[in-house]
C-alpha cells in the first residue's frame, strides 16, 4: 500500500530534469547577456576612442593649419601612432594632413612639385613619402651630428623597402606608370615620374642588382610602354648606376631571358624590346663594349615574340599594329603608345646604333682607283639633267672613286669578326620577319647609309677561302648555326639591296650609281643568277614540308628586281643571263617528263633559257592545246570552220559583230574570212588562211590607230596604250576586249604584227603591277619622260616645294575643258610639302599609267587572256613579249629569208631576176630599207622570231606579167615564159605589187638591174600605208 506508481516516478525526473535544464538555459542567458554588454561596451567604449582620437588629430591639424605653434616631430610622432592606430578608409584626409605635416617637420629636399588635379595631388604626395623614407639622403637631421644616426636609419629605409616589396610594390608602381603614360599624351607629371623611378630604383640598388630585383625591375618597370623615352629627358638616374650593362648581361644567359619574355607575353615584350634599344642608342660607350651580348638578347626576345607572329588571320589570332596576326593575347589598352613604342624600336636602324653595331664592316675602306668612265648609255630625254647638277655630282663621285668589289675569299669564318657580323644580320633579319607591320622602316633605315651595302658586299666577298658562291652553296647543303647565320648574311643583304634599288630611280642607278656601281651589279646579278639556279637545279630551295626557303624568296627578289631593271633599261652583257651549262634540250626533256625542277626554272628564272628556246616552248604549248581541242586537222577528224562575211568598207564593226559573241574556243579555231563589196558581191579569192591574215592585220591597223581614239602614242617614241578619253565611243570597254581577243589570236597563230606597246602597258598585261618590287615612277618615262623629267626634280628640290604651289591634284585638259583629277580625296585642298612629295610623285604616276586607263586596261587584258593563258607568258619579260607580238627588232637575215623563199610563175632561184632582187636587198639597199621591203610583203617590218621558217604563208615570189586587175593566176605560158625569161613585152612601166595577207612578192620580169632596184625602191616607199613605228 506503500509503493510508489511507477508514472509518478517518471514525472518527477521528467520534472526534475526539466528545472534543471532551465537553470543552465538561465545562467547561459545571464552569461550571453554579460558577452554581449561586455562587447556593446567595448564597442562604444572603442568608437569613444576613435571619435575622440580624430577629434584629438582634427584639433592638432586645425591648431598646425593655423600656424600660430610649429610642431616638433615629437608630438607628430605620438598623433600618428594614434591616427594609425584607428586608420579606416573614411581617414584618408586625415593621412593626406599627417603626411604633408610629416614631410614639412622632415625638411626634405627635392620635393617633388603637386599637380593641379586632386587625384595627381595625393599620388605625389604618397610619393613624396615614400621617397622620404625609403632613402636618409635628403633627411637634414642625419648631417653635421646627426651622422651617426645615418646607419641605424638606412637600415630602417632598407627594412622599409623589403615590406613594400613583400606587398606588390613593383606591381602597383606598373599599374601607375602604365595608366599614365600609356597614352597618346602622358599624365604623370615630370616630378611624379622621377619620383616612381627613384623609387623603383631603390630597391634594386640597396640589393646590388641582385638577379631577382633585376627580374622585378625588367618585368615592372622596363616594360612600361616607353618608360624610357619619358625618362630620357627627365632624369639623369636613367643613365647612372650602368643599367645597361646590367640589363643585358642578365638577360643574355637565356633561361633568365626566356622566363621575362614568358611572364611579359607579345605586347609587353615589345616594350621591354623599345626601353632596351632605347637605353642602347642613349649609352653607345656600353653599346660598343657590350654589342655581342645586346645583340643576343634582342635577337632572343625578337625569336620568341617571332614564334607566334602568324601569317594570316585566324580565330586564334588577334591584330598587333607592330606584329601583324599575333597568336598570342593582345593588350589593346596599350594600342594607344604603339606608336611611342614604334619610334624607340626606330632607333635600332637607326644611323647611330646602325653605326655602333656595324663598326667592323663600316671601318673597312674600299680602296680608291684612277676613275673609269661608266659604259655609254643611251641617251634618254629624262637623263638630261641641268649643267650644274652634273658637274655637282661628278665632283661628289670623284671624291669617293673606288675598286670594283668582287669575290676575292681569304676571310676566316669561325674568326670573331665574322661571327659577330653573322649575328648582327641575324637580329635585323629576325626584326624584319617579327615586326611585320614596320618592315619597309626597318629596309629604309638599313639602306640610309650610302656605304653600308657596299661594305657589306665586300665582307661577303671576302669570306671563305675563294669568296662568294661556293661558300653559300656549302652553307645550304649544311644545316650547322655557323650556316644559318651566314645565310641570314647573305638575305639580309639582299632584302636590303633589293629594297634600295626599288626605290632608286634611273638617274641615282645609273649616273650617281647611288652606293653600287654599275660593274658591281653586273657582278652581284652573275652571283644571284648563278646561285638560284643552283638552289633550283640542286634541289634545295624548299625544307622538309614542302615550303619554300626564306632565303629563296629573299635572293631571288634581289634578282628579279635586277633583271627586271636591266629588261627597262640595259646594263649588263650580251648573254649575261644565260646559263651556258643548261641544255635546252635537256630542259625540255625533262618539261615533257613533268620533272619539278625543270618546272621551277620555268616558273623563277626563265630568263636563264635562251629566248629563241623559250619562243619554241611556247609554240609547242599553243599547240598541244590546240589538239587537244580538236583545232588541228588529223586523219580522222577535220577542225570546225567559223566563216564570216566582210564589207571592206566596214570591216571593223562587221568583224566586231561576227566575232565578239563567238565562244573563245572558236576563235582560237578556225576562221574562215569572204570579203564582199558595198553591194554584196563576193571578191574573187579563196582564204586558206591568207585572207584572214590580212583581215587581222587590218583591223589591228585600224583599232590601233590614234585617230579612232581607242588608242594614244606616248610622246617622244611614239608607242601605244589606251586612250584615257576612250569614252566618246559608246561601246568603249566592249571594244577593247574584242582587240585584246584579236591581238591574242595574232599572239596565237603566231602572225607578227606591227603595234608597238607602251612598256608600262605591256607590264600590266602581264601583271607585273602586282608585284611587291614594282614601282610605277620606273615605268612612268615609257609614258613620258618629260613628265618623268619635272616629277624627279621635284624630288631632287632642296628648298621647300610648298613654294611650288602644287597639290595633291592633276590638271588635265580633255577635249578643250580643263579638269582637276584629285589623287586622293581632297587631294586639291591639299598642298604638295618635303614630307608627302615622294607619296606625290608615285601617286602621280600611279595616276596616268594606270587610274586613268583602269577600266579600258582591266577590258583588253579581259579579251586577251581569254586567248591567251597568262601563264604561259611568265616565262618572257616586257620587251620579249613585245617581241613576241610584233617580232624580232635584229636585223633582217636575207640567207635565211632566201632559204625559205618560194617561186611561183617560171622564177626559180637561179633567175636572172631573182639574183638580181637578192644582190640589191643585201648591197644596195640599207637595213631601213630592207625592213621598208619586208613590210611591202608581209605587212611588218620586222621579222618572225624564230626566222622565216616560221613564217605563215612562208614567203613567195610570183612573176607577173600583167597588173593585179588583169591577172588572173598562172598558165602554162606564164609559166613558161617566165622561166625563160620571155617577154610579151617590156615591163619597166609597171611596179612591183605584194599580196601580205599570203606575204607573196608579185615582180615582173624586168630586162635590168637598174629597172628593178629603181621601181622597187620606188614601190617600197609609197606603198608604206599608215606607219606606226
Amino acid at each position: 500500500m506503500f509503493s510508489v506508481p511507477q508514472s509518478s516516478k517518471s514525472e518527477f525526473l521528467d520534472k526534475a530534469r526539466q528545472a534543471r535544464e532551465e537553470r543552465k538555459g538561465h545562467k547561459e542567458k545571464e552569461k550571453a547577456a554579460t558577452q554581449i554588454q561586455a562587447l556593446v561596451r567595448r564597442f562604444l567604449c572603442r568608437c569613444r576612442l576613435q571619435k575622440q582620437i580624430r577629434k584629438e588629430v582634427d584639433d592638432y591639424f586645425q591648431v598646425s593649419e593655423t600656424g600660430t605653434t610649429k610642431r616638433n616631430a615629437l608630438s607628430i610622432f605620438k598623433i600618428a601612432r594614434k591616427l594609425l592606430f584607428i586608420y579606416r578608409l573614411e581617414d584618408k584626409m586625415r593621412f593626406e594632413k599627417l603626411c604633408r605635416a610629416i614631410l614639412a617637420s622632415m625638411e626634405v629636399e627635392n620635393e617633388p612639385k603637386p599637380d593641379i588635379l586632386q587625384d595627381n595631388k595625393l599620388v605625389t604626395l604618397y610619393l613624396t613619402m615614400l621617397v622620404t623614407f625609403t632613402d636618409t639622403s635628403t633627411w637634414r637631421i642625419v648631417r653635421g651630428k646627426g651622422e651617426a644616426l645615418r646607419p641605424a636609419l638606412t637600415r630602417i629605409c632598407e627594412n622599409i623597402m623589403g615590406h613594400l616589396n613583400q606587398k606588390g610594390f613593383y606591381s602597383i608602381l606598373q599599374i601607375l606608370l602604365t595608366n599614365g603614360l600609356a597614352r597618346s599624351k602622358p599624365s604623370l607629371s615630370k616630378g611624379t615620374l622621377t619620383a616612381v623611378f627613384s623609387l623603383s630604383l631603390r630597391p634594386v640598388t640597396a640589393a646590388h642588382f641582385s638577379d631577382n630585383l633585376l627580374r622585378s625591375f625588367l618585368l615592372h618597370i622596363m616594360s612600361v610602354p616607353a618608360v624610357v623615352s619619358h625618362l630620357s629627358v627627365l632624369t639623369p638616374e636613367v643613365k647612372t648606376h650602368d643599367l645597361l650593362r646590367k640589363f643585358i648581361l642578365f638577360l643574355s644567359r637565356e633561361e633568365q631571358c626566356l622566363d621575362i619574355c614568358v611572364c611579359l607575353e607579345g605586347s609587353h615584350t615589345l616594350c621591354l624590346l623599345g626601353n632596351l634599344i632605347h637605353l642602347g642608342y642613349l649609352n653607345e660607350k656600353v653599346l660598343e663594349e657590350e654589342a655581342n651580348h645586346f645583340v643576343k638578347d634582342l635577337t632572343d626576345m625578337l625569336s620568341y615574340c617571332q614564334r607566334y607572329v602568324s601569317q594570316k588571320k585566324s580565330n586564334l589570332t588577334h591584330w598587333h599594329p607592330v606584329l601583324g596576326w599575333f597568336s598570342q593575347t593582345v593588350d589593346y589598352g596599350l594600342n594607344e603608345s604603339m606608336p611611342l613604342v614604334t619610334k624607340q624600336l626606330q632607333h635600332l636602324w637607326g644611323v647611330s646604333v646602325i653605326r655602333t653595331l656595324f663598326s667592323d664592316v663600316l671601318s673597312k675602306k674600299l680602296e680608291s682607283q684612277e676613275s673609269t668612265p661608266p659604259p655609254p648609255q643611251p641617251s634618254t630625254s629624262q637623263n638630261n639633267l641641268p649643267v650644274k647638277n652634273l658637274f655637282k655630282r661628278a665632283f661628289q663621285k670623284s671624291a669617293s672613286v673606288r675598286n670594283i668589289l668582287k669575290p676575292v675569299g681569304g676571310k676566316r669564318v669561325d674568326s670573331a669578326e665574322v661571327q659577330k657580323v653573322c649575328s648582327i644580320c641575324v637580329l635585323y633579319q629576325t626584326a624584319l620577319s617579327t615586326l611585320t607591320q614596320i618592315r619597309l622602316q626597318i629596309l629604309t633605315g638599313l639602306t640610309h647609309l650610302d656605304d653600308l651595302l657596299p661594305k657589306l658586299w665586300a665582307f661577303i666577298c671576302e669570306l671563305g677561302p675563294h669568296g662568294g658562291l661556293k661558300l653559300f652553296m656549302e652553307c645550304l647543303n649544311n644545316d650547322t648555326e655557323e650556316s644559318k647565320q651566314l645565310l641570314a648574311m647573305l638575305m639580309l643583304f639582299c632584302d636590303c639591296s633589293r629594297h634600295l634599288i626599288t626605290i632608286l630611280d634611273d638617274i641615282e642607278v645609273y649616273e650617281e650609281q647611288t652606293s653600287f656601281k654599275i660593274e658591281e651589279l653586273i657582278t652581284i646579278s652573275s652571283f644571284l643568277n648563278t646561285f638560284v639556279y643552283k638552289m633550283i637545279w640542286d634541289g634545295i630551295l624548299e625544307n622538309a614540308k614542302g615550303e619554300k626557303l626564306e632565303l629563296f624568296h629573299s635572293v631571288h627578289g634581289w634578282l628579279m628586281v635586277l633583271y627586271e631593271r636591266d629588261c627597262r633599261r640595259r646594263f649588263t652583257p650580251d648573254d649575261h643571263w644565260l646559263r651556258k651549262d643548261l641544255k635546252p634540250s635537256l630542259l625540255f626533256q625533262e618539261l615533257e617528263k613533268g620533272k619539278r625542277r625543270a618546272q621551277l626554272l620555268l616558273q623563277y628564272i626563265p630568263h636563264v633559257i635562251p629566248h629563241k628556246n623559250r619562243v619554241l616552248l611556247f609554240r609547242n604549248i599553243v599547240t598541244k592545246e590546240k589538239e587537244s581541242l580538236g583545232l588541228v586537222e588529223t586523219s580522222s577528224a577535220s577542225p570546225h570552220v567559223t566563216h564570216i562575211t566582210i564589207r571592206r568598207s566596214r570591216m571593223l564593226e562587221d568583224g566586231y559583230d561576227q566575232l565578239r559573241r563567238l565562244p573563245v574556243n572558236s576563235i582560237k579555231g578556225v576562221i574562215r574570212v569572204k570579203f564582199v563589196n558595198d553591194l554584196g558581191v563576193d571578191e574573187a579569192g579563196i582564204d586558206q588562211d591568207g585572207v584572214f591574215k590580212e583581215f587581222l592585220e587590218e583591223i589591228i591597223k585600224k583599232v590601233f590607230n590614234p585617230a579612232l581614239n581607242l588608242f594614244k602614242t606616248t610622246s617622244g617614241n611614239e608607242r601605244l596604250y589606251p586612250s584615257p578619253t576612250s569614252y566618246i565611243h559608246e561601246n568603249h570597254l566592249q571594244l577593247f576586249e574584242f582587240v585584246g581577243k584579236m591581238l591574242g589570236k595574232a599572239v596565237y597563230e603566231g602572225i607578227v604584227v606591227d603595234v608597238p606597246f607602251a612598256s608600262f602597258f605591256l607590264s600590266q598585261v602581264l601583271g607585273h603591277h602586282h608585284s611587291t618590287f614594282y614601282s610605277s615612277i620606273d615605268e612612268l618615262p615609257s609614258l613620258d619622260s618629260e613628265f618623268y623629267k619635272n616629277l624627279t626634280s621635284i624630288k631632287r628640290y632642296d628648298g621647300d616645294v610648298g613654294d611650288l604651289g602644287l597639290t595633291l591634284s592633276y590638271d588635265e585638259d580633255v577635249m578643250g575643258q580643263l579638269v582637276c583629277h584629285e589623287l586622293i580625296p581632297g587631294g586639291k585642298t591639299m598642298p604638295v610639302t618635303n614630307e608627302n612629295k615622294i607619296s606625290y610623285i608615285h601617286l602621280m604616276a600611279h595616276f596616268r599609267m594606270h587610274t586613268q586607263i583602269k577600266e579600258q586596261t582591266a577590258a583588253f587584258i579581259r579579251g586577251f587572256r581569254s586567248i591567251i593563258n597568262p601563264e604561259w607568258l611568265h616565262m618572257f619579260s616586257t620587251p620579249e613579249v613585245q617581241r613576241l607580238i610584233s617580232g624580232d627588232n635584229a636585223e633582217i637575215d636575207l640567207d635565211d629569208l632566201k632559204k625559205h623563199t618560194v617561186y611561183y610563175g617560171g622564177f626559180h632561184s637561179s633567175h636572172r631576176v631573182i639574183i638580181w632582187l637578192w644582190d640589191i636587198l643585201s648591197s644596195d639597199f640599207n637595213a631601213e630599207e630592207r625592213a621598208m621591203f619586208l613590210k611591202f610583203v608581209t605587212s611588218c617590218s620586222r621579222p618572225p622570231l624564230l626566222g622565216f621558217a616560221y613564217l605563215k604563208p612562208p614567203f613567195s615570189i610570183r612573176c607577173v606579167e600583167v597588173s593585179d586587175d588583169q591577172d588572173t593566176g598562172d598558165t602554162l605560158g606564164s609559166v613558161l615564159r617566165g622561166f625563160f625569161t620571155i617577154r610579151k613585152k617590156e615591163p619597166g612601166g609597171r611596179l612591183p605589187t605584194s599580196s601580205t595577207c599570203f606575204n607573196l612578192l608579185k615582180l615582173p620580169n624586168y630586162s635590168k638591174k637598174s629597172i628593178l632596184r629603181d621601181k622597187l625602191r620606188y614601190a617600197i616607199s609609197m606603198n608604206t600605208g599608215f606607219e606606226l613605228s
